[in-house]
């Protein structure tokens, strides 16, 4: 599961995805749960791209109050439709790109926990997948916009099943490692605007060709 991450500044967003440019939005050099971050969502079909920000952490319909009591930056995608907190976001087609230049997964391979970053090697940012949800107070009325990343299991990925602590209890090929999923520039139009069986043909893990991957700098 992904719980941290480095998003790019507005300006990059906005010329690498061709975003008209906005108003000024603000969000943290690292995007933690619960901390302010960009994400990418279509405005209509065949419209431009909006760049908004939210909660890392989708805040689902049925909500009453913040802070939430349980996790929810991150949605298996193996059981989305049948999940309280996403189901919706997912049937009304509320997909989005999540913007990062880099993204951070623990590695237990030395018995402890040692992060590890990830670019891509073409030196682009990552466009990841997400679902997002414009959630109304019920007390105040004020609109929060909210984000989950996608992740897929990765047990036979050569890179992402290396990452996260195993479970002694279960088999190695029965661990449930996990990935983000990556959206490339040429499937975007299909994971914003395509059905949902069309939308489910791009959830794998990134291609370990295009992953730089290594230990992070304290």
């Amino acid at each position: 599961m992904c719980t941290r991450y480095l998003p790019p500044e507005q300006a990059a967003i906005e010329s690498y995805w061709q975003v008209t440019p906005g108003q000024a939005l603000r969000w943290p050099s690292q995007v933690f749960p619960r901390a302010q971050g960009p994400f990418l969502r279509a405005s209509g079909p065949g419209l431009p791209l909006v760049l908004a920000a939210g909660q890392f952490g989708l805040i689902p319909w049925f909500a009453k109050t913040l802070p939430l009591t349980f996790a929810t930056q991150n949605a298996r995608f193996e059981g989305i439709t049948g999940k309280a907190s996403f189901k919706k976001a997912w049937q009304r087609g509320q997909r989005c790109l999540i913007p990062a230049m880099a993204f951070d997964e623990p590695c237990w391979e030395t018995g402890k926990n040692v992060w590890w970053r990830f670019r891509r090697t073409d030196g682009a940012p990552w466009g990841l997948a997400g679902l997002w949800n414009a959630w109304v107070d019920p007390a105040t009325g004020e609109i929060v916009n909210s984000y989950t990343m996608l992740t897929i299991n990765a047990d036979h990925h050569p890179v992402m099943r290396r990452m996260h602590k195993p479970d002694p209890k279960l088999a190695p090929d029965q661990q449930d490692k996990r990935s983000v999923v990556a959206i490339e520039p040429a499937d975007l139009a299909v994971w914003l605007h395509g059905t949902p069986d069309e939308a489910s043909a791009l959830i794998t893990p990134p291609s370990e060709d295009i992953l730089l991957a290594g230990p992070a700098e304290p």
